[in-house]
Formats: C-alpha cells, structure tokens, sequence
C-alpha cells in the first residue's frame, strides 16, 4: 500500500533542470498528484547562489547550504541530484542519501556510469529506489522502455542517437552555406555554443565521453550486465569535415555519431563512433539536438525511441515521471534486476566484426599516393568497392581527399591497413574511419 500523506523531496541543484522541476512541479501539480495518488512537494533546496532570480520563489523551501546535508534532511523522503559530475559532491550525496535509507533519483549518467553497480546495491541493502530516467537521452522515456516494457524480450542489440550537441552539429554541417557547400565543423560548433547547445568546453559532447556514458548505461539494462563505461570505444567528431557529409550524401547516407552495443558469446561489444547511416534508415532522419534509442528484442522486434534528449522541459519531464513511480510505491532493481545477477561481461574484441566501412584521407597530391593506399590496403586483405578523389580542401589548396568504400569484410584488416599507412610521408593528415551501419 502506498501513502496517501505527500512525497516530499529534497533537490539538489537549481540549474536548467533543478529550475524545470519546480516549474513542471508547480504548472502540473493537480495532474501529477491525480496520477500519482498523492502530492509531490519539494521541501528544501541546495544550490551555489541564493540570490539568484530563478524565475520561481525558491524562498518557499528550506535552503541546505550543505549539498550533503540533504541527505539526513528530516523531512524529505526522496533526494534528487541535480548537480553533475561523476564524482565529488553528486557522489558523495548519493551514498550518503541511499546510506541513510531514502529514495534516490538523479540525471547524472557519468556517475552512474563509473559508480552504478555500487549505488544499485546500496539502494537494495536499504529497500529503497535509485532512479535515473534523465540520466539517458533526455524525455525520451527509454530507460523504463528497456527495464519494464522489454523485460520479457532478449535484446540482441541497442544503439542510437545519444548526443544531442553532436546531433546538432551533424545536421547542420548538411545545409549548405551562402555558396551551396556543406559546412565546416568549427563553424558550426561556434554556432552550437552561440545558441547553448555546446558548452564552452565541448570535449566530453564532441569526443563522444557523453554518448558513451550513456551507452554503458543502456548496455546494461539492455543485456542484464555490470555497467562498464571504460570498456566503451568512444571516438568523437572532431576528424569529420564538410567533405565527407558531402561524399556521404552522394552515397546515400547521412552522417550521425551513433552508440552500439551487442552482447554475444564472445563479450560486450560497445562502441560510439560516426557512421554512414542509410538515408532509409529512421536515425538518418533524427536532426538537431534530438536523440533516438533502437532496441532489437526476440519477440517485440525493433523498438524505435525518439525524442528531445536535453533541455529544462524534457529532462525536468523524466525526472519528475520517476518521483510519480516512487509515490505510487513503483519501482524495482535500479538495472531491471538485481545487482548481484548481472553479469560481468568480457569486453568483445571488435577486431572480429564484419561490416562496410568509409575510410577518408586527406593526401599529398604526387604520383603514386593512391598505389600506397591500394597496397596497403590489399596486403591487409581489405576489398575496395569504391575510391573517389576529389581536389584541394579548405586551407590546404594542394591537398586530396580520398575516399574509399570497403565491401564487407572483418575490422581487423581495416586497422591493419590503417596502421601500414601510418606516419606515411604521402598522408597530411590523420585518416578518417568511419563504419557504415547496416
């Protein structure tokens, strides 16, 4: 039986998202207390300044200067973190809040990336919840897709869509500019922070870190394993230049960063990396700062999640959706099932995988460059289906892009070609590997 007296809760942080839980808490508060059989109420807040205009009278809670204090607060039930950063203060109020025996809801995928396991089994010793439906691609509501909706599926694959800011960026290199070319990645990553899509620091969004922290995330309660965010593969979009959204497009594909996992018989295979998506296929038409979750089960089929994967609004929707399941008394193991049956998967070596692969080189133009790559790819036993070269690019007028299109064939030759052409004198510039998804 669940209470009918109010769930009150703490929060931690004050940000865009601490901000859009109060506004939704405050705009919906007849609905969500209809559906969640009785009232939500915040009771005391933490944050950096005080002062602040939030746009909200934050004067109505109790203010904690202490972030860690929220958790013996005496009159919340249920803390949710807000605040960010896989370790530090966010951890610590994690550990102190499940120690104290009180619900646990939070946003933060990077610590549940690297300290899941730890927190899950804290928050079954006390009997109480640890939720993180934000904590993954925003509102799209597939954290509770995959524990609840799929639980009686096995997943044989998920991957997507799992950086908004990447996303962003991605889609916009595919409008041409004022001279009807793709444009540049550093263009439009000034436009991406410009408009707050990109941080300052965009590392942990362009290097594919975010997305990977998700993926582990995703990985587990997708195979029923430990979450091993270090065994991730992540390579970010840096390296990707209007050329290739060009050479994509004529081929057929849309360039996006996607997250893949796979467990089979030899390991956890997880990867984040851009790839050639088919024009056909739905994530080619996920744009802007969208995510979009694929999910393939033995008996459901493919499950198809799109969806705003940041902002004030959506992930304040996730958020509170998971503090509705803790006031109707809703919710089981934090990754679908208990801590101490999910296993711990070997990382699968992804040299054994077979695909299709988009390999781009930007090259000195002389005479036998396009020998030494064709060598170097026949010795390493790969099969070319198409090689495009095109003229000069951007400030390097005498360079050439080459670009190769391989037939299916295992990734152990593709880096085995990739590692003969290295340091070569023919080569101004790290190649490009991208794969193609099928």
């Amino acid at each position: 039986m669940t209470s009918t007296e109010p769930l009150r809760v703490a929060l931690a942080g004050l940000g865009t998202v601490g901000g859009g839980v109060i506004r939704l808490l405050d705009a919906n508060r007849d609905l969500i207390t209809r559906r969640a059989g009785r009232e939500i109420e915040v009771v005391a807040v933490s944050a950096r300044d005080r002062t602040k205009d939030r746009g909200f009278d934050a004067t109505r809670f109790a203010w904690v200067d202490d972030t860690s204090a929220l958790a013996n607060h005496q009159g919340a039930d249920v803390v949710v973190e807000l605040i960010g950063g896989s370790d530090g203060p966010a951890l610590t109020l994690a550990r102190a809040t499940l120690g104290a025996g009180k619900g646990f809801v939070t946003a933060n995928k990077a610590m549940l990336a690297h300290h899941g396991l730890e927190l899950a089994r804290a928050a079954e010793a006390a009997g109480v919840p640890l939720k993180f439906e934000a904590a993954v691609a925003g509102g799209i509501p597939v954290v509770k897709g995959l524990r609840e909706g799929a639980a009686a599926n096995e997943i044989a694959r998920v991957y997507g869509i799992l950086n908004g800011t990447c996303n962003f960026i991605l889609s916009k290199m595919e409008m041409p500019d004022e001279k009807g070319r793709a444009r540049d990645f550093a263009d439009v990553l000034a436009e991406a922070q410009a408009l707050g899509y990109a941080e300052a620091d965009p590392t942990f969004d362009i290097d594919g870190i975010d997305a990977a922290h998700k993926l582990s995330l995703l990985a587990s309660l997708a195979f029923g394993t430990t979450p091993a965010f270090d065994d991730v593969d992540a390579h970010g979009i840096r390296q990707v230049i209007a050329a290739d959204i060009a050479e994509a497009a004529a081929l057929g594909y849309k360039v996006r960063l996607v997250g893949v996992a796979e467990a089979g018989a030899h390991g956890l295979f997880q990867r984040v990396h851009p790839h050639l998506v088919p024009i056909d296929h739905p994530l080619a038409h996920v744009t802007g700062s969208l995510n979009a979750v694929v999910a393939e089960g033995n008996f459901v089929g493919r499950l198809f999640f799109q969806g705003a994967g940041a902002g004030d609004g959506p992930t304040a929707s996730a958020v509170v959706a998971d503090l509705i399941d803790i006031a109707r008394g809703e919710f089981g193991p934090a990754f679908a099932m208990p801590a101490d049956s999910l296993d711990v998967a070997s990382k699968a070596d992804s040299g054994e995988r077979r695909g299709r692969a988009y390999l781009r080189f930007t090259v000195e133009d002389r005479v036998g460059v396009l020998a030494e790559i064709a060598a170097a790819m026949r010795d390493a036993g790969v099969s070319i289906e198409s090689l495009i070269q095109r003229g000069g690019h951007g400030d390097d007028a005498g360079a050439v892009l080459v670009a190769i299109v391989t037939h299916d064939g295992p990734e152990r030759c593709v880096a085995q070609a990739l590692e003969k052409l290295r340091g070569s004198s023919s080569l101004a510039g790290a190649p490009l590997w991208m794969h193609i998804l099928e």
